[in-house]
C-alpha cells in the first residue's frame, strides 16, 4: 500500500491521515464545497474537490470517489465510519477498480449490513438473538413496549421506540421516511425493547491468514436519541466469566462469516447478566479509542496493515487490560432543547493539555459547521488507574478545554460525568431518562462576577498596551478624577455592568452591577507577573492564575481551576435579545418543512402535531403549545428554513 484515498471527513479522516503517515503511506482526502477549508484538507498529501454541499453529492458519490483515487494513483480506500463504510456496493465498486477496500469483504459486509439478515446468520451460529418482526407482518400480537429498527440502520436513524399502541402505525411511517432518507432503504422491523439493559460491544479483528481475535468490551449504554454519548473501556458490569463469553459469542459471529479486519459485534445485556446480538459494525468505530488505551493497541494501524495482506501482530494471548478509559463526544448541539443539532462557527478552540487526556478532533478555530453533516466536533478521552480517575480527569479536561461560537453538549457530558450514579457504574440505556443531568453548567457563587471583573480589567490592559496611552506617565497618574469606565457584558446569570477604576498605585477597584443596576460584587484586583497568555490576578488578597481567551465579543474566562465562564462583551447602547410571543413556533435548525398538518384558522389542542422539519436526515416535529387558534402558516412543504424561522403562529385560547 502506497497511496490512501481516505473516502471520509472530520475526526476520522485525520485520524486515518495520521494512522497512514505514520507507517509512510500517502494520504489523499476528498471535500465536498462547505469542507474545502477543513483541517483534514489541509493535513492531506493531496486533496480531490468532490463538488456539492449535501452528503449525496459527495461522500456518497461512488464515481466520484473513485474517479479521485483514479486521478491521484491510490492503491487503497479507507472508508472511515458512516457514509459507504458499510456499503457492499461499494466495496465492490473499489476492489472492481483494483483497490484495496481497508474493510471486511463485500459479502461480510451485505450479510452483516441487513439487520434482519445478521439476526438470522447470528442464531444459526448460536448467538442468543432477540426475536423480531418485520413491520410488513401482522403486528397485533406484539407486546408493547417494542423498538421500531431499519435494517440497514445506524446512529440511532430510522429507530422509534413505541410504548403504546395508538402511535405504532405513525411511529413505523416516520421510521421508514428517515431511514429512506438516510440510507436510501425505507424497510423496518420490531423487536422487544429492553428497558433498563446495557449496550456492550465487542471489537473483533481478522486477518486473511484466518487469525481472529477479539479486544475485549467496551460499554456505550450513555445515549440520546438511541445515539452514543459517552463510551468506556472496559465494562463496569462485565466480570472476567462474563467476559469470556461475550468475546467467545463475538468470535462465533465473526467465523460464521470469515471477518477480515475491524468490526464490532454489539449485544444488549439485562439486569440478570444475559446478553442479546444486536448487529456487527463492519467499520472501525467512533469509540475505537477507549479500546485502544486500555490494550495498547492502534486498531487504524491494523487496519492498514491487515488491507496490505500482513498478518495480525498480536494474538488473543498478547492482549489484556490495562486501566480504564471513557470517551465523551463533543457535539454541536443543545441539550436543553432535545438535544438538536446546531450550526455556526467555532471562534475559540483551545483542548487543555492534561496527561492522561486525547483529542480526536474535526475542527479548528474558525471551523463552521453547517446542516449537511453530523455535528460531530471532537471526541475526548480520558484514562485512568481506575474508573472513577478516568471519569473526574475527563470531566475537568472538558471543563478547561476552551471552546466557543456555538451551542455544545459540553456542560451536559460533565454534568453525566459526575452524577454519582455514573461513578458507581450504574449505566444503562435508560441513565439519562432517569437521571436528567443537567443541560446546564452552575457555577460557583460569584465566579461569574468574578469572571465579568477580569474580563474587563483584561480588555483595559490590552487597550493600554495597543494604544500606548499614557505609557510614559506614572503608574496610575490622573490629570483629574473622572467617572469610572464601563464594560457590559452578557452572561449566563443575565447582562451585567462592570465599573473600575485604576488607583494610583496600579491596582484596579471594580464593581459588578447586575441587571437590575443593583451591586453583585466588588474587587480589588492587581495583576501581578506572569506569561501574556496566562497572567495572574491578585483579587481581593488571594492570588488567582487566569486565563482569558477573546475571539470579537465573545470572552472566555477561566479562573484558578474553576469552570470556564463565557461571556459577550456588549456595545454601550445594545439592547438585549428581543423575545418572540409565547405563540410563535419556530425552526428549531436549518431544513426543509416535510410536511404540514394544519391550515390558517384551524383550532388546534395541546401537543397536535402541526409540521415535521427535516434537517440532518431527522425528522424534528412541531407540535402545538398549547390549545389555540392557527393565526397564520408562514412556510409550505418543501419550504427550506434557516434556524429561528418562523413557521406557524399559534394564539393560545383565552387571548383576544
Amino acid at each position: 500500500m502506497r497511496r490512501l484515498l481516505v473516502a471520509n471527513r472530520g475526526e476520522i479522516a485525520r485520524r486515518v491521515i495520521r494512522a497512514a503517515r505514520g507507517l509512510g503511506i500517502e494520504a489523499v482526502a476528498v471535500y465536498s464545497t462547505g469542507d474545502a477549508e477543513a483541517p483534514f484538507v489541509a493535513e492531506a498529501d493531496a486533496a480531490v474537490a468532490l463538488g456539492g454541499r449535501s452528503a449525496t453529492e459527495s461522500y456518497l458519490d461512488v464515481a466520484g470517489l473513485l474517479e479521485a483515487a483514479r486521478r491521484t494513483g491510490c492503491d487503497a480506500v479507507h472508508p472511515g465510519y458512516g457514509f459507504l463504510a458499510e456499503n457492499a456496493a461499494f466495496a465492490r465498486a473499489v476492489g472492481a477498480a483494483g483497490l484495496v477496500f481497508v474493510g471486511p469483504s463485500p459479502e461480510a459486509i451485505a450479510a452483516l449490513g441487513d439487520k434482519l439478515v445478521a439476526g438470522r446468520r447470528m442464531r444459526e451460529a448460536g448467538v442468543p438473538v432477540l426475536s423480531s418482526r418485520e413491520a410488513s407482518e401482522d403486528l397485533s400480537g406484539l407486546e408493547l413496549p417494542l423498538m421500531v429498527k431499519a435494517p440497514s440502520g445506524g446512529g440511532g436513524k430510522g429507530m422509534r421506540l413505541v410504548r403504546e399502541r395508538a402511535g405504532l402505525e405513525e411511529a413505523v411511517a416516520s421510521a421508514r421516511r428517515e431511514a429512506a432518507a438516510a440510507f436510501g432503504d425505507d424497510r423496518v422491523f420490531l423487536e422487544p425493547y429492553l428497558a433498563r439493559a446495557r449496550h456492550v460491544e465487542v471489537q473483533i479483528f481478522g486477518d486473511s491468514r484466518g487469525n481472529l481475535v477479539h479486544c475485549f468490551e467496551r460499554e456505550c449504554s450513555i445515549q440520546r436519541r438511541h445515539q452514543k454519548v459517552i463510551e468506556e473501556a472496559p465494562s463496569p458490569a462485565v466480570s472476567p466469566e462474563l467476559r469470556q463469553e461475550l468475546g467467545e459469542a463475538a468470535l462465533r459471529a465473526a467465523r460464521a462469516l470469515g471477518y477480515e479486519n475491524a468490526g464490532t459485534v454489539e449485544f444488549l445485556l439485562d439486569d440478570a447478566g444475559h446478553f442479546y446480538f444486536l448487529e456487527v459494525n463492519t467499520r472501525i468505530q467512533v469509540e475505537h479509542p477507549v479500546t485502544e488505551e486500555v490494550t495498547g493497541l492502534d486498531l487504524v494501524r491494523e487496519q492498514l496493515l491487515v488491507a496490505s495482506g500482513e498478518a495480525l501482530s498480536f494474538s488473543q494471548g498478547d492482549l489484556s487490560l490495562s486501566g480504564h478509559a471513557i470517551e465523551a463526544r463533543l457535539y454541536a448541539e443543545d441539550a436543553a432543547n432535545g438535544f438538536l443539532p446546531v450550526t455556526g462557527a467555532v471562534s475559540i478552540w483551545r483542548p487543555v493539555e492534561l496527561s492522561g487526556l486525547r483529542y480526536e478532533s474535526g475542527i479548528e478555530q474558525a471551523s463552521v459547521i453547517g446542516p449537511e453533516f453530523d455535528p460531530l466536533l471532537a471526541k475526548v478521552i480520558a484514562r485512568g488507574e481506575s474508573r472513577r480517575e478516568a471519569a473526574c480527569l475527563l470531566a475537568r479536561g472538558l471543563e478547561e478545554t476552551l471552546l466557543a461560537g456555538l451551542v455544545t453538549n459540553r456542560d451536559f457530558l460533565v454534568s453525566v460525568l459526575r452524577d454519582e450514579a455514573f461513578l458507581a457504574g450504574d449505566t444503562t440505556t435508560a441513565f439519562i431518562e432517569e437521571r436528567h443531568p443537567a443541560a446546564r453548567a452552575e457555577h460557583e457563587k460569584g465566579l461569574v462576577e468574578q469572571a465579568a471583573a477580569v474580563a474587563a480589567l483584561m480588555a483595559e490592559e490590552r487597550k493600554r498596551g495597543e494604544t500606548g496611552v499614557l505609557a510614559s506617565l506614572p503608574s496610575g497618574f490622573r490629570i483629574s478624577h473622572t467617572a469610572p469606565e464601563r464594560r457590559r457584558f452578557r452572561s449566563p446569570d443575565g447582562e451585567l455592568l462592570v465599573e473600575y477604576r485604576r488607583e494610583r498605585d496600579g491596582a484596579y477597584r471594580l464593581e459588578v452591577l447586575g441587571p437590575q443596576g443593583e451591586s453583585r460584587q466588588s474587587f480589588h484586583v492587581r495583576r501581578l507577573r506572569g506569561s501574556p497568555s496566562a497572567p495572574a490576578l491578585e483579587m481581593d488578597g488571594i492570588r488567582r492564575p487566569v486565563l482569558v481567551e477573546r475571539a470579537g465579543q465573545q470572552v472566555l474566562v477561566r479562573i484558578g481551576g474553576a469552570r470556564t465562564v463565557e461571556l459577550t462583551e456588549l456595545g454601550r447602547f445594545t439592547d438585549s435579545a428581543r423575545q418572540g410571543k409565547a405563540g410563535d413556533l419556530v425552526a428549531p435548525m436549518p431544513g426543509t418543512v416535510l410536511s404540514l398538518h394544519v391550515g390558517r384558522g384551524e383550532v388546534v389542542s395541546a401537543g397536535q402535531l402541526l409540521a415535521v422539519v427535516e434537517a440532518m436526515k431527522m425528522e424534528h416535529r412541531i407540535t402545538a403549545p398549547s390549545d389555540g387558534l392557527i393565526e397564520e402558516v408562514f412556510v409550505s412543504e418543501g419550504s427550506q428554513v434557516s434556524a429561528g424561522d418562523l413557521l406557524v403562529e399559534v394564539r393560545p385560547v383565552g387571548e383576544a
